[in-house]
């Protein structure tokens, strides 16, 4: 998530603090990815170190107001037309873990298996029940529609995560009974003769 690009969003609907920003920020995720007021205070600090933001008096309470400038209304024009990168994903544990796991010593990747599909099921119910709670009321306002967005999205990686653990379950299956059927080696012309025969079957003599 680009905390980075979030914030400057925040800010081109008008000046802000910090805490207000991390406030605003979490009711836009619904708090899927928290922030803690120093995360949101140093990367202010790097915008206004490279000239996306400036600090713009104070409001009634004495918070310093930060506002967005036009190098950061054309940053974020940017990282909103511009795709997300996906040629280069981020680390995935699950799929480390999994391909790690294979052949293992002492470790049942079947079990692995089935303890993070439970999991991953588990938690796809939970994203499932908020949908269900977003939705007993229509969204009122774009914080409610931005956190359905978000929920909905958490379920269909969920979703896919347990599509791909039937997968791997089913290859690891496919790929047992490929081994367990497998014939031994047959013998090669060489040992069926045995080393101290002739190709006509004659015992070689010895000198």
């Amino acid at each position: 998530m680009s905390i980075r690009h979030g914030l400057l969003a925040l800010l081109e609907r008008g000046p802000r603090y910090g805490s207000r920003l991390r406030t605003e920020f979490e009711s836009r995720t619904g708090s899927t990815w928290p922030l803690n007021v120093g995360q949101v205070y140093t990367t202010l600090s790097r915008l206004e170190r490279d000239g996306m933001i400036v600090q713009d008096g104070s409001d009634d309470a004495g918070h310093d107001l930060y506002t967005i400038t036009d190098d950061g209304r054309a940053e974020l024009r940017n990282w909103f037309e511009t795709p997300v990168d996906r040629t280069s994903p981020p680390r995935d544990e699950l799929a480390i873990k999994l391909a790690m796991a294979v052949g293992a010593p002492g470790v049942d990747i079947r079990e692995v298996i089935q303890s993070q599909r439970h999991h991953t099921l588990k938690a796809m119910q939970d994203y499932t029940r908020l949908k269900a709670q977003a939705l007993a009321d229509v969204p009122a306002n774009r914080d409610e529609v931005a956190w359905l967005l978000v929920v909905e999205q958490l379920i269909f990686q969920a979703e896919a995560e347990a599509r791909w653990l039937d997968h791997c379950e089913s290859r690891l299956v496919r790929l047992a009974e490929a081994a367990a059927t497998e014939p031994a080696d047959a013998p090669g012309p060489a040992a069926a003769r045995g080393p101290d025969r002739t190709p006509a079957g004659r015992t070689r003599s010895k000198r």
